[in-house]
Parts: structure tokens; sequence; C-alpha cells
């Protein structure tokens, strides 16, 4: 498998799972960029290849979509390292996420609303009712399933190649780190220097 150093990134448009789930205090100012800081390598590298970069991380566990988790608030931070203005796009589906990615000029980058604001993205149910039977669980869980191969398909659209650098949440089966890798060649996937750091170690 190549590693993220081989690859050229020049002309590409690269869909880039990052771990940017800080802490914030109550007035939404990030308390440890740490996990910010780990993946510039990686991002910063796409961008002086001359390729555009797609954003996409979680904060937090929302079970809804809310103001307290929206990665807004840590936009300004992640402008900053990165060096570049930052877009953002309120979802990370749908047309304004497709308009903006679509866009992108080589060394732009792009921030995606958080993807925990949709339930496909960790394929778990919620909002079942209590008295929910069997029945009615397993058919919510099948079209569950159904949705999140359309919202990973939107995601994986974006770009046309994608790291995972998200070594805080890869052992986890997510849309965005597991089932989008699907969908790229064995050519146009790979991982950033971080995780290849802890795959090395």
């Amino acid at each position: 498998m190549q590693t993220i150093e081989q690859f050229n990134f020049s002309g590409q448009k690269v869909f880039v799972r990052v771990d940017f789930n800080v802490p914030l205090d109550e007035e939404f100012n990030i308390t440890d960029d740490t996990r910010i800081r780990a993946a510039m390598p990686t991002l910063k590298k796409i961008i002086k290849d001359g390729g555009s970069v797609i954003i996409g991380t979680h904060l937090g566990r929302p079970k809804a979509v809310t103001n307290q988790f929206s990665l807004k608030h840590i936009l300004p931070r992640v402008s900053e390292l990165l060096g570049v203005d930052l877009q953002f796009a309120n979802d990370c589906v749908g047309q304004e996420a497709k308009d903006k990615a679509a866009a992108l000029q080589p060394g732009q980058a792009l921030l995606l609303e958080n993807l925990r604001f949709h339930a496909e993205e960790e394929g778990k149910l919620r909002n079942i009712v209590d008295d929910a039977t069997d029945v009615e669980i397993e058919d919510a869980k099948k079209e569950l399933k159904e949705s999140q191969k359309e919202f990973t398909q939107q995601l994986a659209s974006l770009a046309n190649v994608y790291v995972n650098d998200a070594f805080g949440t890869a052992h986890r089966a997510h849309a965005s780190t597991a089932i989008i890798a699907e969908h790229f060649d064995s050519e146009h996937k790979l991982f950033g220097y971080l995780m290849q750091k802890e795959i090395d170690a």
C-alpha cells in the first residue's frame, strides 16, 4: 500500500477523515487543540502538493443537530493552524456541501459540519420509542442500513481520494472511517501521517 509521503495530491480533491473531537469550555473555546495539531502534517502536505482538502470529523456525541456540537466553534482555530482561509459547509452532505466541494481550487480547504449530526455516521438507531416491537426495531435497523449506504455514497462523491487520519475513531466501523473506503480503489485511498505513525509503532 502506498504511503502519503509518496502520493502526489496535485489537482486532487481529497476527503480527509480526521479526529477533531476536542474539548470545549462553556464559551465554546477549545481547551486542548492537540488533536487538531496532530492532523496538520497530513492536511498541509495535501495543500502543499496542490490538492484541495475536504475535512470530515465528529465532535462529541450529539443525538441531533445542536449548536453545542457544531464545528463552527473550531473553524477559526483549524483555519489558523492550517494557514488557509477555511471554508465551512453547514452540513456534511446535501447540496451545499456538494457545491462547495466542487468549487474548491487547488490549495483550498473545506470543513464539513459534524458527521455525527446524522445517525448514519455511527449506524446506530436514534429516537426509538420505548414500546417499539422487535419487528419495528428490525425494520428501523434495515432502513438505517440503507440510508447509511446513501449517506456514505454522498460523502465519497465529494472527492476522488480518501485519506483516513482519524486514529481515535479508526477502530469503529463508521460510515466515514470504514464504509467510505469501499468507494475508492486501492490507488486512491491511504492513511495520513498520524495513522501511519500508529501503524508503524
